[in-house]
């Protein structure tokens, strides 16, 4: 499914010292390999792992030789990088390896009792109880009650900034003149789907998952407005089948947080309840393909998967990480189409993302203009974002 224009464009790589990927590559992930190092009381043997994977990180790619069910894809993946400098490799691929080999360090894939331990678990659970949690969901009743529109577009947005940690579900506001004059909203093209899902009678809907935590709840009360208007006659929600990227979505993740909700009294435990019968009832479909855990690009998407999503009427495409594969991670020029840029994409679709990365693609030219002049980080410190849709 790979088109011809996905190769136009470098691939983003990490070589450059003052890029966003060299930072994550010899900074971000070094801390995070100390982290989840101390987060959990980890054997001898594990941190000796963790350790070894530390020093692995700042020399060349290693085979993947792990044992596993995944084995051979790994292999085949990892074959053309092999010993070469982790900063030459492309950036996307070298960051889907590195969170692959950290759970094995964790012995998450063995046979023993660390196996299908969430290294990044106590991260998670940390959001859930910050009480910023606590704070978002005092407007869920707002928006549930809300009329039918705006509930709705409420419930967008709060998918959209759902894990932006001072905006509960609320756009926030520029902190100085100069970014007053650059909206956080980049591209908004919510409008388009409202338009695009009320012109058909009520069918699939697929959302492709981000982040656990606040985020994953958002996405939930969007699920759940799509349902009671009716705007969706089923959803298939799309989570990850293992821990993948820190925040990533699993099953459990979902079910850990729906045991919160309905712990809860009033509008979110209501909202919990109809989640929950959605799901015994159908309604609410969970899946996790293994895809969503390669480190492939939405081009390749298998064939099985692919003619599934052709079935919806939209799919929601959330986050960077999804945004980067949906994409291609490459050196598009700012104001390169979107839409061109992902018809290779088997359905219609929506992209909700905040951007934390270098890639940027259908931005408008006056507004790129304004951004490089006042707003110098805007790639990649989550201030902004996009509602960008192909529908057709």
């Amino acid at each position: 499914m790979r088109t011809g224009q996905s190769m136009t464009a470098e691939e983003i790589d990490s070589k450059e010292p003052d890029s966003f990927g060299n930072g994550v590559l010899t900074r971000r992930h070094p801390e995070l390999i100390a982290k989840v190092r101390s987060s959990l009381p980890y054997p001898p043997a594990v941190q000796r792992n963790l350790d070894q994977l530390g020093g692995a990180i700042r020399d060349v790619v290693p085979p993947f030789t792990e044992p596993s069910a995944d084995r051979s894809a790994w292999e085949a993946w990892v074959a053309p990088y092999v010993g070469r400098p982790w900063l030459e490799v492309p950036f996307l691929w070298a960051e889907s390896y590195f969170y692959r080999l950290l759970l094995q360090a964790t012995g998450y894939f063995g046979d023993g009792p660390w196996a299908g331990v969430d290294p990044f678990k106590s991260q998670k659970d940390a959001e859930l109880i910050s009480g910023e949690l606590d704070r978002d969901l005092d407007q869920v009743a707002g928006i549930v009650t809300a009329p039918e529109e705006e509930g709705l577009h409420s419930a967008l947005l709060a998918s959209l900034w759902g894990n932006r940690s001072d905006l509960g579900f609320r756009l926030s506001k520029p902190q100085s003149a100069d970014a007053a004059q650059v909206d956080d909203l980049i591209v908004d093209d919510a409008d388009e789907v409202w338009s695009h899902l009320s012109g058909h009678d009520a069918g699939r809907v697929d959302l492709i998952a981000d982040n656990a935590g606040r985020e994953l709840v958002a996405d939930l009360l969007l699920i759940d407005r799509l349902l009671s208007t009716r705007r969706a006659a089923r959803v298939v929600l799309h989570l990850k089948p293992q821990p993948y990227f820190v925040s990533d979505a699993t099953v459990h993740d979902l079910l850990t947080i729906l045991g919160h909700l309905g712990g809860h009294t009033g509008a979110v435990a209501a909202m919990a309840a109809r989640l929950a019968a959605a799901i015994t009832d159908g309604r609410i479909a969970v899946q996790a393909h293994a895809f969503w855990c390669s480190p492939l690009t939405f081009h390749d998407i298998p064939a099985g998967l692919a003619g599934a999503l052709e079935e919806s009427e939209l799919v929601i495409i959330k986050g960077d990480l999804n945004y980067r594969r949906l994409v291609g991670d490459r050196r598009w020029p700012p104001t390169s189409s979107f839409s061109d840029l992902v018809e290779h994409f088997p359905a219609p679709l929506v992209a909700l993302r905040t951007l934390k990365s270098d890639l940027a693609v259908g931005i408008p030219e006056d507004r790129l203009a304004r951004l490089e002049a006042h707003e110098p980080g805007w790639r990649t410190d989550g201030t902004h974002a996009v509602i960008q849709t192909r529908l057709q």
